[in-house]
């Protein structure tokens, strides 16, 4: 089974960057797997589901402003809220990118392997490189959830 993680963000937005933060730290723990790419990307919608191509699965980390707590994990399907780069008002979202590459034939995951874990973000607004504290404390869990989802945790270790 061939397996793409991939995490979203902007480098330079705080918060906004947690996803490439996280999948910087599975590659990490883990360093190369066969069957497993893992991938940062700055884009969503179409961007977003053409790098999905070719693969079984899909585990996408992102930003989310829901109103949970700063640092909160939050699990979500493909059809759930969307994450700071799962929708935008530049591009399609998710959803729409999916069913519009299904419809052109591209070989995309089946929906229902498809996973984001998103992190929730105090700021995605304010110029910085740096996370805020609540969530940076985040990505060593979050980085234990992704591994988990992949079934790697004892690898690890």
């Amino acid at each position: 089974m061939r397996t793409l993680v991939i995490g979203l963000g902007n480098p330079i937005l705080r918060d906004d960057s947690v996803g490439l933060r996280v999948v910087r730290e599975v590659a990490a723990a883990i360093g190369e797997v066969d069957g497993l790419d893992l991938a940062e990307d700055y884009h969503g919608g179409l961007r977003l589901m053409e790098s999905m191509i070719g693969y079984d699965r899909a585990v996408i980390i992102d930003a989310i402003q829901s109103g949970a707590p700063p640092g909160s994990l939050i699990r979500l399907g493909v059809d759930d809220r969307p994450t700071q780069r799962s929708a935008s008002t530049h591009d399609v979202n998710l959803p729409t990118a999916l069913a519009l590459g299904r419809q052109a034939g591209a070989n995309l995951p089946p929906t229902d392997q498809i996973s984001i874990l998103a992190v929730e973000a105090d700021d995605v607004l304010s110029f910085g490189e740096t996370l805020t504290p609540e969530v940076e404390s985040a990505v060593p869990l979050a980085t234990q959830a992704v591994l988990q989802m992949l079934g790697l945790e004892k690898e690890c270790a």
